[in-house]
Protein backbone atom coordinates (compact mmCIF):
# COMPACT_ATOMS: atom_id res chain seq x y z
CA UNK A 1 0.00 0.00 0.00
CA UNK A 2 1.20 3.48 -0.87
CA UNK A 3 -0.24 6.65 0.67
CA UNK A 4 0.39 10.37 0.55
CA UNK A 5 -1.29 13.33 2.23
CA UNK A 6 -1.71 16.33 -0.05
CA UNK A 7 -3.08 19.84 0.22
CA UNK A 8 -5.59 20.72 -2.51
CA UNK A 9 -4.35 23.45 -4.84
CA UNK A 10 -6.72 23.27 -7.82
CA UNK A 11 -8.26 26.07 -9.91
CA UNK A 12 -10.89 28.08 -8.03
CA UNK A 13 -13.75 26.27 -9.78
CA UNK A 14 -12.73 22.88 -8.36
CA UNK A 15 -15.95 21.22 -9.37
CA UNK A 16 -16.63 19.07 -12.42
CA UNK A 17 -13.54 19.63 -14.58
CA UNK A 18 -10.74 19.11 -11.99
CA UNK A 19 -12.61 16.20 -10.43
CA UNK A 20 -13.10 14.62 -13.86
CA UNK A 21 -9.37 14.94 -14.56
CA UNK A 22 -8.59 13.26 -11.22
CA UNK A 23 -10.89 10.37 -12.14
CA UNK A 24 -9.24 10.08 -15.57
CA UNK A 25 -5.78 9.98 -14.00
CA UNK A 26 -6.91 7.36 -11.47
CA UNK A 27 -8.48 5.22 -14.19
CA UNK A 28 -5.12 4.83 -15.95
CA UNK A 29 -3.90 2.60 -13.15
CA UNK A 30 -4.74 -0.98 -12.23
CA UNK A 31 -4.39 -0.37 -8.49
CA UNK A 32 -7.34 0.20 -6.19
CA UNK A 33 -7.19 3.93 -5.41
CA UNK A 34 -9.08 5.80 -2.71
CA UNK A 35 -9.14 9.40 -1.61
CA UNK A 36 -10.18 10.29 1.90
CA UNK A 37 -10.87 13.44 3.89
CA UNK A 38 -12.81 14.17 7.07
CA UNK A 39 -13.60 10.49 7.73
CA UNK A 40 -15.02 10.03 4.20
CA UNK A 41 -13.31 7.60 1.82
CA UNK A 42 -14.24 7.22 -1.85
CA UNK A 43 -13.10 5.29 -4.90
CA UNK A 44 -10.92 7.70 -6.90
CA UNK A 45 -12.15 6.11 -10.14
CA UNK A 46 -15.79 7.01 -9.40
CA UNK A 47 -16.91 10.41 -10.70
CA UNK A 48 -19.95 10.43 -8.42
CA UNK A 49 -17.90 9.46 -5.39
CA UNK A 50 -15.31 12.12 -6.12
CA UNK A 51 -17.96 14.79 -6.66
CA UNK A 52 -19.47 13.89 -3.28
CA UNK A 53 -16.19 14.70 -1.49
CA UNK A 54 -16.87 18.44 -1.65
CA UNK A 55 -13.25 19.45 -1.10
CA UNK A 56 -11.79 22.87 -1.82
CA UNK A 57 -8.40 24.54 -1.94
CA UNK A 58 -6.47 24.23 1.28
CA UNK A 59 -8.17 20.97 2.32
CA UNK A 60 -5.98 17.98 3.12
CA UNK A 61 -6.68 14.75 1.25
CA UNK A 62 -5.12 11.33 1.69
CA UNK A 63 -4.42 9.47 -1.56
CA UNK A 64 -4.08 5.72 -1.06
CA UNK A 65 -3.43 2.97 -3.59
CA UNK A 66 -2.97 -0.78 -3.40
CA UNK A 67 -1.79 -2.82 -6.36
CA UNK A 68 0.93 -3.37 -8.91
CA UNK A 69 1.32 0.30 -9.87
CA UNK A 70 0.39 1.88 -6.53
CA UNK A 71 3.40 4.18 -6.21
CA UNK A 72 3.00 5.60 -9.71
CA UNK A 73 -0.73 6.11 -9.15
CA UNK A 74 -0.31 7.96 -5.87
CA UNK A 75 2.46 10.11 -7.32
CA UNK A 76 0.45 11.09 -10.43
CA UNK A 77 -2.70 11.97 -8.49
CA UNK A 78 -0.79 13.87 -5.79
CA UNK A 79 1.10 15.85 -8.44
CA UNK A 80 -2.16 16.86 -10.08
CA UNK A 81 -3.85 17.86 -6.82
CA UNK A 82 -0.90 19.93 -5.63
CA UNK A 83 0.46 21.48 -8.80
CA UNK A 84 -2.36 23.49 -10.37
Amino acid sequence: MSTKNVIVNLPNDASARPVAVMVQISSRYDSKITISSNNKKVNAKSIMGMMSMGFSNGDELCVEATGVDEEEAVSAIADYIESK
